[in-house]
């Protein structure tokens, strides 16, 4: 995305231009490809650690592919694609379609344009050259406007099959969305049966008057409260902690390098004092003291970084803080959890049903505008935004007119930054002023770095900025979760992408190839634009070349996420615990940042469909290549941090209407340019049509995203019920053939099994309720016995509220050192030394592959 702009050309763009551009970028394609095939085979962890890691659930795997550097590729397509939707999450799932569903948009776009236009195009007598002859600014307005008439029908053809696309996979989302939500897996998870209500008054921060306004079916309330005071007490004892766990394994490297180094020697490496664990009453450190004098234990310094104050002994100095702290927060988190805090107008409410969670959040909840307003379901506890739930409701819309407003200006103005970025990749043409002639005296090297190299990583730091600042805007204005932010990222980031990185660059190219013409006879300003705007389309067809083949094979290896992991998990982890997170932590895909870029290239391809239909083909090629680099990812690779329950895929359906409508409003200007009265009064109507289709399909389809109905909720708990009944009268193996009956869809539509017209024709029918149901995992998990009472009581508490004593892991040595600590750092806070040595070259060593070692925490489905 970084070099957006930077290639831009006024030539007529050529097969040999064309082959310029796709020679280097395949060459460097070529080589990602040979990286990811050598490298898959023996870097598991990177390149496959969905099919045996540790941390992943069994039911969350991937079955591993073969080994060889051909003989993966066969099985990999034969997986099915609802992968991930069984093992991963319903956003991964949905991402891989919504790339798919553009490939088969572009793909049918060149089989509906390419046969007609071409011909209609290349034959249009206009004097283009070079591959501009198959665009629309080779037909010549004077002899042969008749030919518009057949851009105009095709254009309807075509958007009128975007269009229903977008009407089509919406019902598909719906009814998917809702056999995922309604199925066990999904509603019995206590996120399911939780709202979260915002802007409380002060006389409803109160259990009683929310149980008297909901009724009985309320299980559980989370009044939440200022936990500033509290943070800051778990803040420094965790921060304390981690201080005190990697002075211990400081120390225990410390003596284990003087025990290699009296081995070397020739004397005795410690072990035989191993078997002698050191006396109860022995003082504390004195194992280690035989091989690390006291001046040479962890120290630091209590001034500001460390760098100034007084020098204490790190391990005993952090023993006496803990002794303090940890009690310190005890105290605090039972008192908040007596109900003696500051209330803030915020309160999660848990039901007993899922059913009722959703009526309670489809009602209207006050009689005041603003009031317990706006409502959220589904929200887990580990992505609820803490410091927006603090934020009134009159701040709350300052703030979000304030966000808009920052975005926009971001939007607007980000051309100053990219045009500085500009100069400087110019910087030797600026040496003929006269106060910067001094630019001459710098070295051809130097100056050749710096405005080659600089300016393109100073472009790719800068557009990667833009999500990071947009997702603190989201979290400034308000949103409550990390899938609200997220959301909120998807629709400002494709804003950003549709304007910066393709509107304002086709009229800069457009403007460039024609400004000089148009200031010489302004007479000519309408034949210059109708000719020159289908030019722009040149410099897309290098970008999709390079975004297909160069970036998605990029995203294919990872080869500098590769090294940069490696470099990492050999270097700079420390600690057992800091190679465990490095090991277990799989990558995750940003939707809000990701999404957007795809959306865009579609965009493009959808804009230009009837002016440069050429661009289809590449298009078409570039997101089959994305789809198949991210399809291995999903399946292999990365998990999902952030679940907006698939409201990703309808958001990012919706914005392919831009689309529709800039390639309408620039059909309608061309045609207006080219005096062309017919086509121009059919496009017109087209548009209207359009608008009328979009409004119509907005409010009949909104209401289905984001609410569950109620007689499908009723039906789910009937059919729970009628297998709950059937284990009791029939016994557990009649129990769950009924289960497994329901689930395998027996009440889908009987009969002749539809064909793939019908099926894409009808998805109302074909791609029904009951017919998802079939895709929906229904043995992940066991939903009966799904949290603990400890586990349900703090669900929704503040983090700091909730948040245990950390367990410190340190390496078992040799010499007896480490037993000796655990017994006196235990004492303060707990500590093991089991799952780690030692080793003799003085590494930290693990068995990777073991499920649960002491840190593993098991992941809760919230």
């Amino acid at each position: 995305m970084s070099n957006v702009g930077s290639s831009r050309t006024d030539e007529p763009a050529s097969a040999a231009t064309l082959y310029l551009t796709l020679a280097p970028v395949a060459l460097s394609a070529a080589v990602y490809l040979t990286i990811f095939l050598i490298l898959r085979k023996s870097q598991r962890r990177y390149y496959a650690p969905r099919t045996y890691l540790g941390s992943l659930r069994t039911t969350e795997r991937s079955p591993a592919l073969p080994d060889g550097l051909f003989s993966w590729i066969g099985p990999f397509w034969r997986m099915s694609d609802t992968h991930p939707l069984q093992h991963q999450s319903l956003d991964a799932y949905l991402f891989l379609r919504f790339l798919k569903v553009l490939v088969a948009i572009c793909f049918v776009g060149c089989c509906i344009m390419w046969p007609v236009l071409f011909p209609v195009n290349a034959t249009g007598s206009g004097g283009a050259q070079q591959v501009d002859i198959l665009s629309y600014s080779n037909i010549n307005k004077e002899t042969e406007s008749n030919r518009y008439y057949a851009h105009t029908f095709m254009a309807w053809i075509f958007y009128g099959f975007v269009m229903y696309m977008i009407l089509r996979e919406s019902i598909y989302y719906i009814n998917l969305r809702q056999a995922f939500l309604l199925s066990p897996f999904y509603s019995n998870r206590i996120s399911s049966r939780t709202v979260l209500f915002i802007a409380v008054p002060n006389e409803y921060q109160d259990e009683a008057r929310l149980r008297k306004v909901f009724g009985d079916s309320v299980k559980n309330v989370w009044i939440t409260g200022d936990t500033e005071k509290l943070d800051d007490l778990v803040k420094e004892r965790d921060k304390v902690a981690m201080r005190l766990e990697k002075a211990e394994v400081k120390l225990l490297k410390l003596a284990n390098k003087q025990r290699l180094k009296s081995l070397k020697k020739g004397g005795s490496d410690g072990r035989a004092e191993e078997r002698t664990e050191a006396p109860l009453d022995a003082e504390s450190g004195s194992v280690a003291a035989r091989w690390v004098p006291q001046k040479k234990r962890p120290t630091h310094r209590l001034g500001l970084l460390g760098l100034v104050g007084k020098k204490v002994d790190t391990i005993n100095w952090c023993r006496t803080e803990l002794e303090r702290l940890v009690p310190a927060v005890d105290t605090a988190q039972v008192d908040y959890r007596a109900g003696n805090y500051k209330k803030i107008p915020s309160v999660f409410v848990e039901f007993y049903r899922q059913a009722d969670a959703e009526s309670a959040y489809q009602v209207l909840a006050h009689h005041q505008a603003l009031r317990m307003t706006p409502k959220y379901i589904g929200v887990t506890p580990g992505e609820v935004v803490w410091s927006s739930l603090k934020i009134s409701w009159w701040q709350r819309i300052v703030r979000r007119f304030a966000v808009l407003a920052f975005i926009s200006a971001l939007i607007i103005f980000w051309a100053i930054p990219v045009a500085v970025v500009g100069v400087i990749s110019n910087v030797q043409y600026l040496a003929s002023i006269s106060f910067l002639t001094w630019i001459n005296s710098i070295p051809s090297i130097v100056l050749g770095l710096v405005s080659g190299l600089l300016p393109s990583v100073a472009l790719s730091i800068l557009m990667s900025l833009v999500p990071i600042v947009m997702r603190l805007c989201a979290k400034m204005s308000g949103e409550p979760s990390l899938s609200r932010v997220e959301l909120f990222t998807q629709n400002a980031y494709f804003a950003f992408q549709l304007i910066q990185v393709f509107l304002i660059t086709t009229a800069s190219s457009a403007a460039s190839a024609v400004g000089k013409q148009i200031a010489e006879d302004p007479t000519s300003v309408t034949s210059l634009l109708s000719q020159n705007l289908p030019k722009a389309s040149n410099f897309y067809i290098s970008y999709f070349i390079v975004q297909g083949l160069g970036v998605a094979a990029s995203v294919l290896s990872q080869a500098v996420g590769f090294v940069i992991f490696t470099l990492l998990y050999k270097y700079l982890t420390g600690t057992p615990r800091a190679l465990y997170t490095k090991w277990a932590n799989l990558s995750a895909i940003s939707w809000g940042s990701v999404l957007p870029v795809y959306t865009n290239i579609a965009v493009i391809s959808i804009t230009y469909a009837g002016i440069a239909p050429l661009m289809l083909g590449f298009a078409t090629i570039g997101l089959s290549l994305f789809y198949l680099a991210y399809r291995y990812n999903i399946f292999f690779v990365t998990d999902t941090n952030i679940d907006t329950r698939g409201l990703i895929y309808p958001r990012a359906l919706k914005q392919l209407f831009a689309g529709i409508y800039i390639a309408e409003l620039c059909m309608i200007g061309i045609f207006a340019t080219s005096v062309a009265i017919g086509p121009l009064v059919l496009m017109v109507a087209f548009l209207v049509f359009t608008a009328l289709f979009h409004i119509t399909i907005n409010s009949a389809i909104d209401p289905l995203l984001y609410n569950l109905p109620r007689n499908l909720g009723a039906e789910a708990d009937y059919k729970t019920e009628d297998v709950a009944y059937s284990k009791t009268q029939n016994g557990e193996k009649n129990g769950t053939s009924e289960a497994k009956k329901i689930s395998s869809d027996e009440t889908a539509v009987a009969g002749k099994k539809p064909g793939f017209l019908a099926k894409f024709l009808k998805p109302w029918e074909h791609c029904d309720y009951e017919t998802m149901r079939k895709l929906v995992p229904h043995d992940r998990i066991d939903t009966g016995s799904l949290y603990t009472d400890e586990i349900e009581r703090d669900a929704y508490f503040p983090p700091s509220v909730s948040s245990k004593t950390p367990l410190l892991w340190i390496p078992e040595d040799a010499m007896g050192i480490s037993k000796q600590e655990v017994r006196d750092t235990g004492k303060v806070i707990p500590i093991t030394d089991e799952g780690c040595t030692l080793s003799d070259k003085n590494k930290l060593e693990w068995d990777t592959e073991a499920v649960r070692p002491p840190v593993w925490e098991e992941k809760i489905y919230y």
